[in-house]
């Protein structure tokens, strides 16, 4: 479709789109215009151009669109396919269904794009024709403000006074004497959009935010490689992530990047938000209370700050460190930790000043410090409740030391805690030789970020991707497989998948399985301890009461599986004398973690496929099922007996593979090293 024919059917505006008129077949409009019906050949200047004729199509039949997946050329990087797909497909949020429809332009020779692929059909019902015209925004003439960044003249959204009236719909604009300190653009933001500075991206968006009806933070940065400048930044909506309960791991952002000329152009967008609006705000208020440090710290305060890695994102950081315990929260825990030592001798607890303020607090009982002694050797640090003072390298180390002096110097064998660089560097600093497994939930998340849309798009990819990360039985077959993605879908360059491949013995299951975690599954979520009790939002009065209550519900759930484990019998499935053996040490919980491999070992079979001295390997498979196998060790003078699938190391108890070699050997009482005193009735924790 050349410009001179679509403008015999079709108004186009550009940034955003208005309504098409069309005058082919479809049906017709109550203004007597009709609407162009998507096929496939249809031919447009521009991928612009494109979103815009389905964006008006869509605005006609009764549904909303977003911009899916593009395809890149493996030659130059040029982008040489784009889809736009209903805004209902996917099911990242609640409001989506997994609706098919979409539309895919490929880029032809000439230069053209052509409607390539079409999906009409859509499972969810259509809301009120022509109620969903996109806005187009109205520019209003304001004296030319002070740049807070200097230099180059104002750029932002092109006016569209000469497109005529047609599909024109008037968004709230700030009044200029509103706004305190905000220049350049002002509107909603489109990819394309420049900004003289940082700064003033930020107050854009900022000020968007407000308008809308939600609120931002700083998210992630990128730095160059060459000298160490700032190269692109990330502002997120306040409900990203979900390490809050408040969070609902909203995936709207704005990402500005540096160009050569100085300025920051807009390259990422997403509007999309998984939550309910609140009520729009005065950004000439909610600015100056935001941005107070702001303008303190002069006209470069986001380069006067530190953006440090926080649960997956990066969070604004004061580079001189401030207390955010008041005087309340500090004069009450100080009074309770007093008269908790004076009944617990054995109770510890540690203050960090600074400056003649306290900055973090740690504290444990006698009974927590003797059950590190049974347990400690798997310890998970959750931050979902309250975050340390300024979630600085310096106040994690505090806490992992504080920690380690309470537990006499225990160090951990595992800790599950955040991806964020302070953590990471803490832990190695205090832990040496603990593996770090990051959060399973916040892996999640940002896979969902970087990765939303080719997962849900692109069936293929995810098939590749996840069989990759769960399937790979060895290091060399996991290089290969990610390689092989890398290669495929052209993401060789991409920064997180760089990343998260450097990182990847913190997260990918190979790499985790071999080191004792206790069980917690690698793509599970954990129950925050205090969860039900606690909320970030419980006032000072009420905490120490509803935290020894939270303490006392945990414990009275131990002390009944001690009970149960010493008082109830499980019944026994089978002769074999090592189910009793197990169901006389183990508790009762993990002697049904046990007794379910034992059942299950007697639909496996085992092949001896050579021997070294006294060590024999096995072939251990399902019966039935040749892709399920795994590699047995056997050394029969110490009866040592190792397993592919590594379920000893990181669970602590034998896997049906080991357990039908025994068989097969007629071992009839398991070794002792195979029995962790851990998981046994004569464990204490007090």
């Amino acid at each position: 479709m050349n410009r001179e024919a679509l403008a015999n059917f079709m108004t186009v505006r550009t940034k955003p789109a208005a309504l098409v008129v069309a005058k082919s077949n479809g049906y017709r409009e109550d203004d007597g215009q009709s609407k162009v019906e998507p096929h496939v050949g249809l031919e447009f200047d521009s991928a612009e151009e494109a979103q815009e004729f389905y964006s008006a199509y869509a605005t006609q039949v009764g549904f909303k669109i977003r911009i899916g997946q593009l395809y890149r050329s493996r030659v130059d990087g040029s982008v040489i396919s784009r889809r736009f797909v209903c805004s209902k497909e996917g099911f990242q949020t609640n409001s989506r269904t997994g609706c098919p429809a979409f539309i895919r332009v490929q880029k032809a020779d000439s230069g053209k794009w052509v409607l390539a692929n079409v999906k009409k059909e859509h499972n969810h019902e259509f809301e009120a024709s022509g109620e969903l015209c996109p806005p187009r925004i109205q520019r209003k003439s304001f004296p030319t403000p002070r740049s807070s960044c200097g230099g180059a003249s104002r750029t932002g959204i092109r006016s569209h006074e000469d497109d005529g009236p047609s599909g024109v719909v008037d968004m709230k604009r700030l009044k200029k004497e509103e706004i305190d300190g905000i220049v350049g653009p002002i509107g909603e933001p489109y990819k394309g959009l420049e900004f003289n500075c940082a700064n003033e991206a930020y107050k854009f968006y900022y000020t968007y935010a407000a308008n809308t009806g939600f609120r931002i933070r700083i998210g992630q940065l990128f730095r160059s490689k060459n000298d160490g400048s700032i190269t692109s930044r990330r502002f997120v909506c306040s409900k990203e992530g979900h390490q809050h309960p408040s969070r609902v791991g909203c995936g709207a952002y704005m990402r500005i990047q540096r160009q050569e000329s100085g300025r920051w152009v807009v390259d990422r967008l997403q509007k999309e938000h998984n939550h309910e609006f609140e009520s729009p705000t005065d950004p000439s208020r909610t600015v100056t209370v935001a941005s107070k440090g702001y303008r303190e710290e002069g006209n470069s305060v986001l380069e006067n700050l530190d953006l440090v890695e926080t649960n997956g994102g990066l969070s604004l950081v004061k580079r001189v460190r401030e207390s955010n315990i008041d005087s309340d929260w500090y004069s009450l825990l100080l009074e309770y930790f007093q008269s908790r030592q004076a009944e617990d001798t054995g109770f510890f607890y540690g203050v960090e000043m600074h400056e003649g303020k306290g900055m973090n607090l740690f504290w444990a009982d006698a009974r927590s410090r003797f059950a590190c002694t049974q347990f400690g050797d798997a310890i998970v640090f959750d931050t979902t409740y309250r975050r340390v003072a300024d979630e600085s390298e310096e106040s994690f180390t505090w806490i992992f030391q504080s920690w380690l002096r309470a537990m006499s110097g225990h160090r951990p064998v595992s800790i599950i805690a955040d991806q964020d660089r302070a953590i990471q560097n803490a832990i190695a600093q205090v832990f040496p030789g603990t593996h770090h497994r990051f959060s399973a939930w916040q892996i999640l998340a940002k896979e969902q970020e970087n990765l939303g849309a080719l997962l849900s798009m692109d069936a293929e990819f995810k098939y590749e991707y996840e069989t990759c990360i769960f399937q790979s039985q060895t290091a060399s077959e996991f290089d290969s497989a990610w390689n092989m993605l890398m290669n495929k879908y052209n993401l060789r360059e991409n920064m997180w998948f760089k990343e998260m491949y450097r990182m990847r013995k913190s997260w990918v299951p190979l790499h985790i399985k071999g080191t004792f975690f206790a069980g917690i599954p690698v793509d599970g979520s954990l129950k925050s301890y205090f969860s039900t009790i606690l909320t970030p939002q419980t006032p000072p009065n009420e905490f120490v009461v509803r935290y020894e209550k939270a303490l006392q519900q945990r414990r009275e759930e131990e002390r009944k599986e001690d009970f149960n484990s010493f008082n109830l019998q499980a019944v026994l499935h089978t002769k074999d004398p090592i189910e009793e053996q197990c169901r006389r040490l183990y508790t009762i919980t993990m002697f049904k973690v046990f007794q379910k491999e034992l059942l299950e070992c007697y639909s496996y079979v085992g092949i001896k496929i050579n021997v070294e001295g006294a060590i024999s390997r096995y072939l251990v498979q399902k019966c039935g099922n040749g892709d399920e196998r795994n590699t047995v060790a056997f050394n029969a003078s110490n009866l040592n007996i190792t397993c592919s699938c590594k379920m000893f190391e990181f669970e602590g108890v034998l896997c049906r593979h080991a357990l039908k070699v025994f068989q097969i050997m007629n071992i009839r009482e398991l070794p002792s090293r195979y029995i962790l005193h851990r998981w046994t009735k004569n464990a204490k924790r007090y």
